[in-house]
């Protein structure tokens, strides 16, 4: 890949110490290795009561009270299911034992979970009830070369996709580092990141992935920089937002709003709308997403108007005012009201993005003027790819992407 000045080595403890003064603190406990970066967690499959294996390599098993891993009498090509009792696990009826319980594969994609391959290994952790979770370790290239092309358009620019291997590379890494005692680190879908496992992976992807190993972007001070959780999203419509704005993090400068411009303009969803949901719909999903999050939302009566509370400094709104007939205010962040409008929505009346404008019609409320597709926060890849056409380099397009960045090697 090409040299940037830029570009430094410091190892993962230095990238993943929070605190001002963390020189004097005590590193985190590192992560375990592999030749491709540290193992990420990522949770396949939540509560199961039973899963189909099938090993076209006969795997090693073992269970949490076994010192070490013994080999998996099965048939090549032979699903066999799992299932969890309350005295431990069945492979076909077969007692294997309690506790959590590991299987290693004999190669990457030997064994399907479901008819899908995965590289790595794979825990099934028990959760109570006879169910368990289905859990990928997975060192954290091969992780990404599934997720690059899943979060990407085949036909994009290699830079591009250098750049969204940086950023989700960033990601993946600060959310695995945050996650706090849980048995798992990511989701496989838009709630995380997009993976898919082997049948995802392209050979644009691995290129990727392979020619950007071990490189993240940090924020701070040279020699003590700090990786963040870099998001992405598709389109930001010219106007970024920071994460305190969208969700309520910290803020920081490379997560903050920008006007970007036209930059993304050949997006399909630059521009959108109108949408127009009738209020009595738009009470049943926002009393929906309220269950779904255990909010007051839940219990809201009919709304009566939505309204823009506040923008920020480019024009793009970031807070907005839910008011019920009884004069209840809600105040939503501007993703919340977007998770809030698509709860449970039919297809063609959900908001592409909170970027829009909204008119209170009597019976129903018309988002109009919208601009942009996800959250807008962090790197957005239609400019990615847009930069990229134009002759930018990847290091370029995630420096530009994160304002007072720089690119440091994290392994």
């Amino acid at each position: 890949m090409r040299k940037t000045a830029a570009l430094v080595s410091v190892i993962l403890a230095t990238l993943l110490c929070f605190t001002a003064g963390c020189s004097q603190q005590a590193a985190p406990t590192p992560a375990p290795k592999s030749p491709q970066g540290p193992i990420v967690r990522v949770k396949l499959l939540p509560d199961q009561k039973q899963i189909t294996l099938t090993a076209s390599q006969p795997p090693l098993v073992r269970v949490a009270a076994e010192s070490s891993p013994r080999r998996l009498n099965a048939t090549p090509g032979v699903p066999v299911t799992l299932a969890r009792t309350d005295s431990g696990w069945l492979l076909d009826q077969n007692a294997v034992g309690p506790g959590e319980l590991t299987i290693i594969p004999a190669g990457d994609g030997s064994v399907t979970i479901n008819g899908k391959a995965y590289r790595g290994r794979y825990r099934f952790v028990p959760t109570g009830g006879g169910q368990f979770d289905v859990i990928n370790d997975v060192d954290i290239d091969s992780y990404l070369k599934s997720v690059v092309p899943r979060e990407m358009f085949p036909n994009w620019d290699p830079q591009a996709y250098k750049a969204q291997a940086i950023v989700a590379r960033t990601y993946a890494l600060y959310t695995a580092r945050t996650s706090g005692g849980q048995h798992w680190d990511l989701f496989p879908d838009t709630r995380s990141q997009v993976y898919g496992g082997l049948a995802s992976e392209s050979a644009k992807a691995v290129a990727a992935v392979d020619e950007t190993a071990g490189v993240v972007v940090a924020h701070g001070p040279p020699g003590k920089e700090k990786i963040f959780k870099a998001y992405f999203s598709a389109c930001c419509g010219g106007v970024t937002q920071s994460a305190w704005d969208a969700f309520g993090d910290a803020y920081t400068i490379p997560l903050s709003e920008r006007n970007v411009g036209p930059v993304c303009n050949m997006a399909p969803r630059f521009n959108w709308g109108p949408i127009i949901v009738k209020k009595d719909e738009l009470t049943r999903r926002f009393r929906a997403w309220g269950a779904s999050k255990d909010r007051p939302e839940k219990n809201m009566l009919p709304v009566q108007t939505i309204r823009v509370a506040a923008s920020n400094r480019y024009g793009r709104p970031v807070r907005f005012e839910v008011v019920d007939v009884k004069g209840t205010r809600y105040s939503w962040r501007s993703e919340e009201l977007r998770w809030a409008v698509n709860a449970d929505a039919q297809k063609g009346t959900t908001l592409n993005s909170s970027f829009c404008k909204i008119v209170d019609e009597g019976d129903s409320i018309r988002f109009l003027d919208g601009h942009g597709h996800g959250h807008g926060v962090g790197m957005c890849q239609w400019c990615a790819q847009a930069r990229a056409l134009s002759g930018w380099p990847h290091e370029n397009i995630v420096l530009w992407s994160f304002p007072a960045s720089t690119l440091v090697r994290a392994y």
